[in-house]
């Protein structure tokens, strides 16, 4: 039987064994049905929010196009991948999510150990970060209950949910809370957040200022003392992104594709030093 999920922060004990291989011919059990170290493990229980649609008429009319693609966004969609309604507009293709986790891998040096989700959502580039066997700790951060649930139990699909400490919280408020026990110097923050709904394409020139419900300032401003890198929209404004960069260092960006088209861009971002913070 799962625990029953607390309303406090919850956390994992992140494992540092094997990387899980994302066989897709072999359905995994969801951690409601997998008892295997359930002792020390928080398991946040599917709601009625997550649902695992299996024919279009089921969906609802404005995610049918995003349902229209699973197979993209999931190749083990029909072994259960569950996702809340909402969850479908911010969730990382697994493609992208499987090229940023190997560029990350390629672009950090291994003094880096540890990386953080701080909008995990449905768990797409928490998975991809797991399977890539690069890091130590995983950590996937995400508010919504409903959508922690989705994320934990795609995770056991894709075998890698116990290398992932799952975090039920407010991102800013557990970086805050968590400041003095956070080493720096080996932390990676990943950062993919929402940005305000699909009206973002409309946009010839997407103003990171106004992204809802957080500003890329906001975000930068949780994260600076780290290496960080932030998943943002394809026509995000080129200049605020540069100035993010620390003095003296370069932001480096890079569009992601999928079939000749650019899905999203990575602002790969250096850490500011703490003099640099005090000034």
């Amino acid at each position: 039987m799962a625990k029953s999920p607390s309303n406090e922060k919850s956390r994992n004990q992140s494992s540092t064994g094997e990387t899980g291989n994302s066989n897709n011919s072999t359905k995994k059990q969801s951690p409601q049905e997998d008892n295997m170290d359930l002792e020390e493990e928080t398991i946040f229980p599917l709601t009625d929010e997550c649902h695992h649609y299996q024919q279009r008429k089921e969906v609802p009319w404005d995610i049918q196009k995003y349902w229209d693609q699973r197979y993209s966004i999931w190749t083990a969609y029909d072994d259960g991948i569950h996702m809340t309604d909402d969850a479908w507009f911010g969730v990382t293709p697994e493609p992208v999510a499987n090229k940023v986790a190997s560029d990350l891998t390629t672009r950090t040096p291994p003094s880096k150990t540890t990386i953080i989700d701080i909008f995990a959502g449905a768990g797409g580039n928490a998975i991809a970060f797991a399977l890539s066997g690069r890091w130590t700790t995983v950590i996937a951060i995400e508010k919504n209950p409903s959508v922690i649930a989705c994320a934990q139990h795609n995770a056991y699909i894709y075998g890698v949910s116990s290398q992932i400490t799952w975090i039920n919280a407010d991102c800013f408020d557990y970086l805050s809370s968590q400041d003095s026990s956070i080493d720096l110097s080996k932390t990676v923050i990943f950062a993919s957040p929402p940005w305000g709904g699909p009206g973002y394409r409309s946009d010839k020139v997407f103003n990171l200022k106004t992204m809802l419900p957080y500003s890329v300032q906001a975000i930068h401003d949780a994260c600076k003392m780290m290496d960080s890198a932030l998943y943002l929209p394809r026509t995000s404004d080129l200049r605020q992104i540069a100035k993010l960069a620390p003095p003296g260092e370069k932001v480096e960006v890079v569009q992601y594709c999928m079939e000749g088209a650019s899905k999203a861009l990575v602002a790969y971002i250096p850490a500011a030093s703490s003099q640099e913070i005090d000034k």
